[in-house]
């Protein structure tokens, strides 16, 4: 019975279109399912400040024992495009978009996870010392709505992000500081075929700043890209503006904060002795974070996961998520894997066996922390 519920409900999700900074009517129609599930919801009012389409919704069901421990459990409500009219689709056990859109199981499968977790608990009478759920808007586009969040409004102290693909089994222990860069590189105007040394290229001081940097994998923990180059007029014409995005990211929060620096000083100095001027914005886009298998959390989902019979594996990611913002802010919260793949892509699927093994998951984590 719960197992064909929770695929009714993931293909209810799927169904509601909720592409970032378009949440609004799929975060109003989860605020009135965590309220007819019986749980005190709370909606903050972020939205004008982000952006986005929809506020944060912090979801509490109450407690049922006393001296238990409270526990946090987070999704996101957002979706990357195409992702307007999905039609879900079910083959050899397996859910599928129908091919023109994402699955978005990236990341309404966790959400179908919270919503039976919930109701299996209700069902089994499973005590508990309070469960909080966080439905964040504007995750894909830089973990907008988790950063406007006020987590001094959280009991729990430990929790977990149900947002991370591959198999059950897998724990994110590790995730980057992630850091971009918007450059724009002044020079100076000039006819490149009468008069090219009155101009101050600009193209040439990114392409001579660029080759002075470290670029790439620069360490198992370390990498940094140019993202884009934009600039130049015709031919014809020195070109005197070119706009940049670039980013670096690692696990050591020092280490991507000196890479950043390094960055930075190439173009500075560049354009300085070429004559031109630059103007550079910073963005930390998500902060680092290291547990290890001592950790409170950690242990928990491994002892839950051995319980029903998954390999637990411990993962490095270089990609962020909600937990990288939930432990700056002082929480101890780690990323699950629940079981989807390929997501962004249009080939994006979710085996039925690892959206139930993930439900499983999570109830076993409720009974473990108590």
């Amino acid at each position: 019975m719960e197992k064909k519920r929770v695929v009714e409900t993931f293909i209810e999700l799927v169904k509601m279109d909720s592409e970032s900074k378009k949440e609004g009517p799929f975060q109003a129609f989860l605020k009135g399912k965590f309220e007819r599930l019986g749980l005190e919801v709370y909606e903050d009012q972020t939205k004008e400040q982000t952006g986005l389409g929809a506020n944060n919704l912090l979801c509490r069901l109450a407690k049922t024992k006393h001296d238990g421990t409270s526990l946090l459990f987070s999704c996101h409500v957002d979706t990357v495009s195409p992702g307007v009219g999905i039609e879900p689709i079910i083959k050899d056990n397996v859910l599928y978009s129908k091919g023109e859109t994402i699955l978005a199981a990236d990341d309404k499968a966790g959400i179908a996870v919270m919503l039976e977790l919930i109701q299996r608990i209700k069902e089994e009478a499973i005590p508990h010392g309070g469960l909080e759920f966080i439905l964040s808007p504007g995750e894909e586009i830089g973990l907008v709505g988790a950063n406007a969040f006020d987590c001094t409004l959280l009991e729990s102290e430990i929790g977990f992000v149900l947002d991370n693909g591959g198999p059950v089994g897998s724990i994110t222990v590790a995730s980057p500081t992630l850091m971009g860069l918007d450059v724009e590189i002044k020079g100076k105007t000039a006819h490149a075929g009468l008069e090219p040394e009155k101009g101050v290229s600009a193209i040439e001081i990114a392409g001579i700043a660029i080759a002075k940097m470290k670029l790439g994998r620069l360490d198992e923990e370390t990498t940094a890209n140019i993202g884009t180059i934009n600039g130049g007029v015709a031919s014809n014409i020195v070109a005197d503006e070119v706009k940049i995005t670039a980013e670096a990211r690692s696990i050591s929060h020092e280490a991507c904060v000196t890479q950043v620096e390094a960055m930075v000083a190439a173009f500075e100095d560049t354009a300085a002795a070429m004559g031109g001027s630059v103007t550079i914005t910073q963005d930390t886009k998500s902060t680092g974070y290291r547990l290890t298998p001592e950790h409170t959390t950690v242990k928990l989902a491994a002892k839950a996961l051995q319980k029903i019979g998954c390999q637990v594996n411990y993962d490095v990611s270089g990609g962020g998520s909600d937990a990288n913002v939930f432990n700056s802010k002082g929480k101890e919260v780690a990323n699950l894997s629940i079981g989807y793949e390929k997501i962004h892509t249009l080939d994006e699927y979710l085996p039925i066996d690892e959206l139930e093994k993930a439900v499983e998951l999570a109830v076993r984590l409720v009974k473990e922390v108590e």
